[in-house]
């Protein structure tokens, strides 16, 4: 309520005494707000006054309920921006100066407009006197610029953002109430400064204040420099006292450094270790024995004592090989590998005959996700050994094998030896994960440093360059792992046995979802096999269209996204439907839309596009080659991001069939005519090897004479010149990938036939396998004409109706245009 009176207009408005605060117009100002008055003045300006309310500083900060003498006479009418409620009971409140005004009557009581008890007054506005521009005000500005400056380098909460909005401020005035709320000043002064009517006056003021605070900000930093000046010389004076402490200490001397070498040479003295590596940590003592123990070699020369005191030189776990209760673990923790699984079986039975371990170096190669660690894990578990995991990946360093010479500062030991510390056993298992991701440079070549780690016939002596001696990992079972062996060394291949890890089958990864993954999962989300099924079929569909893979990583994340569906719906649903059903039906629901298509042979056969397979890192996968024609000048364009031997495998099949011209009755010089683009889809995935050769030669040919490619059938194998197919690797894999990619007829090369027994029979059902020696045997089989027709015939009635697309290509005696 506003009532006119002369010159202003008196508002009735909420007060809220402010401690040691003063308000200004034109700030913005978060307050802490916990009296029972000023919370409810507070309300009731957000409710009946328009979130309006007087502030005015209390002269007495510590009277806890003042009276209106107890205020000052100007204060700041203000608005309430944001209000915060705290658990504490009090309330952060963000306040909007808006204009000065004076105090002019006090109502505590309740009245017809004041029901509630609440603290209200009558305030005078006070009209704004900003001031205008003259040459005073221009010399005050700049010199509050300059000293404001000065004050933000003492200040640092004072930022430039801060700075910069003061800046705004366009007359005397605004500039005045915009500087005062940044300065660390008794309140006083600023209500001295608030109450000024003249801006100029109060602009004055404002430089006065800041030039005071400059002074003692100064005064206060020479203080502090001499305060911590005379701390340095305490602290100085009570370390040297605490030296000469120690050195009158009485007999027990505790602390004295010369009772610590003799404990550290008694323990030397009866550790189990080699005599060499004692004689070199009692020469080590001696040198302790004439340094300083300030000094910074003296904590080198003791690190390095420490270090060969606790590696475990000849402490050994007992270990015990019981065949019968290694293969029970490794078939409950591993379905399927069956051959991997033998042959660990047969290495242990060796060891437990000749009571020693020495042999080769297993090396465990296979896809991502097929166990390769875990199996390792579950040896150790098996012979009772300590199990060590080291990843190599991205290593560059020698020195993380070999360790740092001691003249480098920080230097440490290799991983090995660092690991061995840490299990306190000479002979745990050691699986070194992810070999083939090693690299080298300027640093070394850390698959080098390894030979001797994984040679059984040196690694009795591995001499670690931060230890200096020879250590005796003869005990240590080694076993590694890798995706592939291309980027292992041969030398290091050579050190080891390599066990293959083949993917698993459809039907293997469907009973280890069942069997393994599911109730693992199912646990690990607090639910129980009451109030999650998950069918078969579900099983089998999210193996089908939610994965491509070898092994079962990504099976088992599928997995555990159906279950935290699961255990949303259970949480939020009623205590009678808190069971889920996923089948086939409704699996898209938790999953969402198929990742993969599920069959990707090509829907019709056709001109230039041919099926290959390949074997890559995450197993088997079907390979599309597509070979299109332009008129050129005999440009060959190969695209796909392929690997140096891909690309020289197109080469070749090219030049076969360049040779093969006069019998697929092609002009001799047709090449001259055209272009050749030859391509790869998927082009972000690297692909390599020669095993594309006859598959790339199909999809020419198919290009060059119009004749489509069969598109149920799949093939593998290398070319030569002459058109024979060598044998390729990996064909277990790739006829995985032809079975999963719903393939009828796979063309192998002849001398991979023997291969055949390693395939298990349930890949081969409904593979229609067919074994070939040269490439004219392939465009026969493979190239969609009719029954009984030979690509090769010279003259035949069919075959010139399916080279219409090649046109001017083919030889004019062939022409169907004759």
């Amino acid at each position: 309520m506003s009532i006119y009176s002369g010159d202003a207009y008196t508002t009735e408005l909420p007060i809220m005494s402010l401690r040691e605060v003063v308000m200004f117009p034109r700030s913005i100002v978060p307050l802490f707000v916990g009296r029972d008055a000023s919370v409810k003045a507070i309300e009731a300006a957000q409710s009946l006054y328009d979130k309006k309310i007087f502030l005015v500083a209390q002269r007495n900060p510590d009277q806890e309920k003042p009276t209106i003498k107890d205020l000052y006479e100007v204060g700041t009418v203000s608005r309430i921006l944001q209000l915060l409620r705290l658990p504490d009971g009090t309330i952060k409140v963000l306040f909007e100066g808006l204009y000065k005004a004076r105090l002019v009557d006090f109502q505590a009581q309740e009245s017809e407009t004041n029901t509630k008890g609440i603290d209200l007054v009558y305030v005078d506005a006070i009209p704004i006197e900003d001031g205008e521009y003259n040459n005073t005000s221009e010399a005050l500005f700049r010199m509050i610029k300059e000293a404001l400056e000065e004050y933000a380098e003492i200040n640092k909460k004072l930022s430039q953002e801060n700075i910069q909005a003061i800046w705004s401020s366009q007359s005397p005035g605004a500039l005045a109430d915009a500087v005062l709320p940044h300065v660390k000043v008794d309140y006083r002064r600023k209500q001295e400064a608030l109450e000024m009517a003249d801006p100029i006056e109060r602009l004055e003021k404002v430089y006065e204040i800041l030039l005071t605070e400059i002074s003692i900000s100064g005064l206060e930093a020479r203080i502090k420099n001499r305060v911590k000046t005379q701390m340095e010389k305490n602290q100085k004076e009570y370390y040297l006292n605490e030296q000469i402490k120690a050195i009158n200490k009485e007999m027990g001397r505790d602390e004295d450094p010369q009772f610590e070498l003799l404990e550290l040479e008694r323990q030397l003295k009866e550790k189990n270790m080699p005599e060499e590596a004692r004689e070199k940590a009692l020469r080590e003592c001696k040198k302790l024995r004439m340094m300083s123990s300030t000094s910074a070699e003296y904590s080198v020369v003791r690190n390095y004592i420490d270090w060969i005191l606790d590696l475990p030189w000849n402490e050994l776990k007992e270990t015990q090989i019981d065949i019968d209760k290694a293969s029970e673990i490794l078939e409950a923790e591993h379905y399927g590998l069956e051959k991997p699984k033998e042959r660990i079986l047969e290495y242990l039975a060796v060891q437990k005959l000749v009571n020693k371990l020495k042999g080769p170096i297993l090396c465990l190669v296979g896809p991502p996700g097929v166990g390769k660690t875990s199996l390792a894990r579950s040896v150790a578990r098996a012979t009772g050994r300590e199990f060590v995991r080291l990843s190599l990946g991205g290593v560059r360093d020698e020195a993380e094998i070999r360790g740092h010479r001691r003249t480098y500062v920080g230097a440490l030991p290799g991983k090995i030896i660092q690991s061995l510390k840490r299990v306190k056993h000479s002979n745990p298992l050691f699986c070194l994960d992810e070999i083939d991701k090693m690299s080298a440079d300027f640093r070394g070549d850390p698959s080098s440093a390894l030979l001797e780690v994984l040679d059984p016939e040196q690694n009795s002596t591995f001499n670690d360059h931060y230890l200096d001696l020879d250590y005796d990992l003869s005990q240590v079972f080694f076993i590694t792992t890798a995706n592939s062996l291309h980027s292992i060394p041969l030398p290091l291949q050579d050190r080891m046995e390599i066990i293959r890890l083949p993917g698993y089958l459809e039907t293997e990864k469907a009973r280890i979802a069942r069997n393994f993954l599911l109730p693992k999962q199912i646990e690990a989300h607090g639910l129980n096999s009451q109030n999650l099924k998950i069918s078969d079929n579900a099983i089998l569909e999210i193996i089908r269209t939610y994965t491509r893979e070898a092994g079962v990583r990504n099976l088992e994340r599928e997995l555990a996204t159906v279950c935290r569906k699961a255990a949303m719906h259970i949480v939020k649903a009623d205590a009678s439907d808190r069971m889920v059903n996923v089948g086939l039906q409704n699996l898209h629901l938790s999953l969402g839309v198929k990742k993969y298509r599920y069959g990707e042979r090509e829907e019709k056969a056709q001109v230039g596009v041919c099926t290959g397979l390949a074997y890559t890192q995450l197993g088997g996968e079907i390979l599309m080659v597509e070979t299109t024609l332009m008129p050129g000048s005999g440009k060959v364009e190969i695209t796909g991001q392929l690997g140096g031997v891909m690309t020289e495998s197109a080469k070749a099949a090219f030049s076969y069939v360049r040779s093969r011209s006069d019998v697929l009755s092609l002009k001799p010089d047709f090449h001259k005519e055209i272009d050749l683009h030859i391509h790869v889809p998927e082009g972000a995935t690297p692909k390599d090897g020669p095993s594309a050769g006859i598959t790339l030669a199909t999809s020419i040919v198919s290009a060059l004479l119009g004749i489509p490619v069969r598109n149920d059938v799949a093939m593998t194998g290398e070319i030569t010149l002459r058109g024979r197919v060598l044998p390729i690797g990996g064909l277990r894999e790739k006829l995985l990938a032809a079975h999963r990619g719903m393939l009828s007829t796979v063309l192998i090369p002849k001398e991979n036939e023997r291969d055949l027994k390693e395939v298990p029979p349930e890949i081969l059902k409904g593979l229609n396998i067919v074994f070939v020696d040269h490439a004219d045997e392939v465009l026969n089989l493979a190239l969609s004409i009719d029954t009984g027709v030979s690509v090769f015939s010279s003259v035949s009635d069919t075959l010139p109706f399916y080279r219409t697309l090649a046109k001017g290509f083919v030889r004019e005696e062939d022409s169907p245009h004759q």
